[in-house]
């Protein structure tokens, strides 16, 4: 049998261990009466509660991806709201850890197709809880607001026991959710791997990354 002590560890990112992050996982759950059930809770407060902001996912600052900053903001990106969802989930004894994969979200804005200068999203990140003798897939990416804005319809529900993940089609008939390469799952996340691969892939990003390093040496 797979060793789950490697997804009900505290970390610097997935820290459970901070008081906030403890305190509102028992707090979603309080009136939980199922692992099923407490699952199920933290994705919905996850999703609803935490806005999307994909202008956070900025691999050079570890604080965009720490559980409990990410509490804090109230704002996040995939891969900072499904480590906020799967820490959420350790904290309550549910094995957790995070899936990266590179993702085309067909529903995706020109505007958006042209800062990225590709409509690939790489490592796209969710969350994998281990519910029932099996992992499970969980998405909490767009809450309802954003959902509805920007056209990202269906949303991603959750029943409690199958995977929750972006659909390969709208209610139309529509292309949606593209899984391009799978880059693993992960008990911490990878952020060097992460850097490494947005400086390459994303040429904004790298000019943003050189800009902020030449400020901090001058200020020090």
């Amino acid at each position: 049998m797979e060793d789950m002590k490697p997804y009900l560890l505290a970390s610097e990112i997935f820290d459970f261990d901070n008081e906030l992050v403890k305190e509102k996982a028992l707090e979603i759950t309080q009136s939980s009466n199922s692992i099923s059930k407490k699952a199920s809770d933290l994705f919905y407060w996850v999703r609803n509660e935490i806005k999307y902001n994909m202008k956070t996912y900025l691999p050079y600052d570890k604080r965009n991806f720490i559980a409990s900053e990410t509490l804090k903001r109230k704002h996040g990106f995939c891969v900072s709201k499904s480590v906020l969802l799967s820490t959420l989930a350790r904290a309550v004894d549910i094995p957790a850890r995070i899936h990266l994969v590179d993702l085309i979200n067909h529903k995706i804005s020109q505007k958006v197709i042209d800062f990225m200068e590709t409509d690939v999203m790489f490592f796209h990140g969710y969350s994998e809880l281990f519910l029932n003798e099996k992992w499970v897939k969980l998405t909490p990416s767009f809450d309802p607001n954003t959902a509805i804005k920007a056209g990202f319809i269906p949303m991603v529900e959750f029943d409690g026991e199958h995977d929750a993940v972006f659909p390969k089609f709208d209610n139309d008939g529509n292309k949606y959710g593209e899984y391009v390469l799978d880059r693993g799952v992960h008990s911490n996340l990878p952020l060097d791997e992460i850097d490494v691969v947005f400086e390459k892939q994303y040429p904004k990003y790298a000019i943003l990354k050189q800009m902020l390093q030449k400020r901090k040496k001058k200020a020090n």
